[in-house]
């Protein structure tokens, strides 16, 4: 059954019956606006939308990982501020004949992502489009703590990563070279597992900075480098690469460390912090924090790929 058939509201109805509500939530999905918890008074928003061709493909990935993909590019973004997530707002784009079963399992996969860090989907809207676009809108509470920016860390900090990073985009080679496996890394790309409670965890042990390496470790750093006015050195010998990572790029004649260090759709979370502090649990040392503007690999400029530019690539 098509979505045309069913209409809007038909559509919105079968949505909404499989969706959760998670603890924030005061009021869900029914009237013009949802309703939900800021229990400091303040709130983290972030956004994004992916397009079909651009950012996923029906037939790499079915509904459900897409969903789980389209709520976690948000989620994570919360969790760099330190932050938890409590609600996300989800708008649909869809072509009429786009099949009602396919959009139920998107909402599956959205629900189910975010019951992980306790959110769920409280609103949102669908209108017909020739290109099926989903638009996230996630929501977030510090619970007290103070935001961890992209702008606060300063020479000698512990440059850190929580969370895998070139899995996805391994994973993005070998789909976009025609294959099916390896599984790990196709499945990476297709539902990324993403260190949610490291976000938190790193705002409350003092990380200086913090970002979600959604684009890319070298280009998503670049941002703090940016911010903070510093410059960032990373260690070649802190990226293991793993044997399947390992055997795919010798098979595809690709460097594995370009999926390492310019990778992105992982959504691991790198941050910065004091030296001398202890890293909280699920954070391994990569770098540090030194003089200068742009980031480098072994103190050197990395001259591959850098990541993941909308409007280049």
């Amino acid at each position: 059954m098509s979505v045309a058939r069913t209409g809007e509201f038909g559509l919105i109805e079968r949505v909404v019956a499989r969706l959760g509500r998670g603890p924030a939530t005061l009021l869900g999905p029914g009237d013009d606006a949802a309703l939900v918890i800021a229990s400091d008074g303040r709130v983290v928003a972030s956004t994004d939308v992916l397009v079909e061709g651009r950012h996923f493909r029906r037939d790499w990935a079915d509904a459900e990982d897409i969903g789980r993909r389209a709520a976690a590019a948000n989620l994570a973004d919360i969790a760099a501020m330190g932050a938890t997530a409590t609600a996300l707002l989800v708008g649909l784009c869809a072509p009429p004949d786009l099949d009602v079963a396919w959009a139920e399992q998107l909402a599956d996969g959205l629900a189910a992502e975010a019951a992980l860090v306790g959110a769920s989907v409280v609103g949102g809207d669908m209108t017909a489009s020739p290109t099926l676009t989903i638009a996230v809108t996630a929501l977030g509470d510090l619970h007290g703590l103070a935001p961890v920016l992209r702008s606060g860390a300063v020479e000698g900090d512990v440059v850190a990563l929580a969370g895998r990073v070139g899995y996805a985009a391994a994973g993005y080679t070998v789909l976009s070279r025609g294959f099916r496996t390896p599984k790990l890394l196709v499945e990476a790309y297709r539902r990324p597992i993403v260190p949610y409670t490291a976000g938190p965890a790193a705002g409350r042990a003092g990380a200086t900075s913090m970002i979600d390496i959604s684009d890319g470790l070298i280009a998503d750093l670049g941002h703090i480098a940016q911010a903070s006015k510093v410059g960032i050195n990373l260690h070649r010998s802190a990226f293991a690469v793993p044997e399947q990572m390992r055997d795919a790029a010798l098979a595809l004649g690709v460097d594995p460390y370009q999926w390492l260090l310019a990778g992105g759709d992982d959504h691991a979370l790198a941050a910065t912090f004091p030296p001398g502090i202890p890293l909280p649990d699920g954070w391994h040392p990569v770098g540090e924090v030194v003089h200068g503007t742009t980031v480098t690999v072994d103190s050197r400029p990395w001259y591959g790929p850098k990541g993941w530019d909308h409007f280049r690539a």
